[in-house]
């Protein structure tokens, strides 16, 4: 048997044969393997996520095309928020209609209008939006909406301080009468066909009404305040009464959006 210089036996030598403490613990796995593998896996990831990339920019590029659109149609002073719903996006732009889209809106005016009642916040949720070749339109196959509208700016159409009522449905208003006297009344409200808020159902809640100032609300509720700043297709369908003003719902088919008309 082979001994070493110092008189000890290879047999017994305890670190002679001791792998390196360099080597990976798990048998046929190396360093260079490992980096191969990390390395597909990588590329692999991101082949997967360059086509949400891609389709999360055209999303944007739409969403902000139609959001633009939707400002100079309805002339609001800020960019709306629009979202398009739905992946992949990148189809539905290729198919010409776009399955879901989100607009919300803020600070739409009335103009051309004797009683104009700017709509305070305006949410759209259109299906299957279209637009025509030459851009002067965008159609949806249906819609929903809400429209938000203060009491301050109700109060400014219809020439009286408006509140919120006693009731659900109703909402207080003060009436001017001659000798700087001052009644409250009570009055409902309700949606009409055309698009209109009207009001009716009067209830003195403070103060005695003469005939003066009987005269003096037929002459203002007496026709309803129409909403001029819709998009056309859609359709009144409720109002109710909240502690900061009113809320209108809206539905309609063949929706159009027509930007030339700001």
């Amino acid at each position: 048997m082979h001994r070493t210089q110092h008189g000890h036996d290879d047999a017994y030598d305890d670190h002679a044969h001791e792998p390196p403490y360099d080597e990976p613990y798990l048998p046929g796995a190396r360093p260079h393997r490992r980096r191969t593998l990390a390395l597909t896996a990588a590329v692999l990831v991101a082949l997967a996520l360059l086509p949400v990339a891609v389709d999360r920019v055209v999303a944007a590029r739409i969403e902000s095309g139609t959001a633009k659109a939707f400002q100079q149609g309805m002339g609001t002073p800020e960019t709306p928020e629009v979202e398009v719903r739905g992946f992949p996006v990148v189809t539905q732009a290729a198919s010409g209609t776009l399955r879901h889209v989100d607009i919300t809106a803020h600070d739409i005016p009335a103009h051309g209008s004797a009683r104009p009642l700017p709509v305070s916040e305006l949410s759209l949720r259109l299906d299957g939006l279209t637009k025509a070749d030459d851009d002067s339109e965008a159609r949806a196959r249906s819609a929903r909406a809400s429209a938000f509208l203060s009491y301050p700016d109700v109060s400014g159409a219809l020439g009286l301080e408006i509140s919120q009522g006693d009731r659900p449905g109703r909402v207080s208003a003060v009436v001017l009468l001659p000798l700087s006297q001052e009644v409250t009344v009570t009055a409902t409200v309700s949606a009409v066909s055309g698009n209109r808020i009207a009001f009716g159902d009067f209830e003195v809640t403070g103060g005695s009404l003469p005939a003066a100032g009987s005269a003096i609300l037929d002459r203002i509720f007496e026709r309803p305040i129409r909403l001029r700043n819709i998009p056309d297709g859609l359709q009144l369908r409720s109002v109710t009464t909240t502690a900061d003003g009113l809320d209108a719902e809206f539905t309609g088919r063949s929706v159009t959006f027509r930007p030339e008309e700001a």
